[in-house]
């Protein structure tokens, strides 16, 4: 009676094995990601969102607005799409707080897209997929933090965008913190890649603009 608990143990043990290598595979990747700057000529940038405080960008969005602005002031992009709708209570979206916050640094207001629906990655970046495509761009920079990279780059992919990750490097988001974000990451690329990313978001149906 002991052979058949010892073979399922084993099994067991293997399936374990076999998942926490491919967790820590993808968790190098997940980091490798953070590392690199794919910063070229596109037909836009788009910034994912992050919070705002009545109109004033956080530390966090700031400092992706800034990469941003420093990548069109190279004329890599002319178009800037900003991301991210409010929370309960908000008098502003976070899209609206960035082109403020952009338009206020010298972008010209009509050079900023606005998506102010998504309230994740997900979302964001479907309804700024739809609002590039009908204006017939789908060669984008994205700029998030550089935990980020990796999964919105697939994201994008999955949303029929080229999609060229450029992470902002003065984030305030740094050391043990960033790694906690960074094992997150991995569980959602590791879920996303089994299910896709609209359904590890918790979205059921395709998003569209309104």
């Amino acid at each position: 009676m002991l052979w058949p608990f010892r073979i399922a143990l084993k099994i067991v043990a293997a399936a374990l094995a076999i998942l926490v290598t491919y967790l820590l595979v993808t968790f190098a990747q997940v980091y490798t990601a953070s590392r690199q700057d794919h910063a070229r000529p596109a037909q836009a940038i788009v910034v994912l969102g992050a919070a705002q405080f009545g109109g004033t960008p956080s530390k966090v969005l700031r400092a992706r607005l800034d990469h941003a602005y420093d990548l069109w002031h190279r004329k890599l992009a002319d178009k800037i799409m900003v991301t991210g709708g409010g929370q309960p209570g908000d008098t502003t979206t976070e899209a609206d707080a960035s082109k403020a916050y952009l338009v206020g640094r010298g972008v010209p207001a009509a050079m900023v897209l606005r998506e102010v629906l998504g309230r994740s990655s997900w979302q964001s970046l479907a309804y700024a997929a739809k609002l590039l495509h009908d204006r017939g761009i789908t060669d984008v920079l994205l700029v998030s933090d550089p935990f980020h990279s990796y999964r919105i780059q697939a994201i994008a992919g999955e949303l029929r965008l080229s999609g060229h990750p450029s992470p902002t490097r003065t984030s305030p988001i740094k050391g043990l913190t960033s790694l906690q974000y960074m094992g997150r990451e991995t569980v959602a690329v590791v879920i996303g890649r089994v299910v896709g990313f609209r359904r590890e978001a918790g979205v059921h149906r395709v998003v569209t603009s309104n």
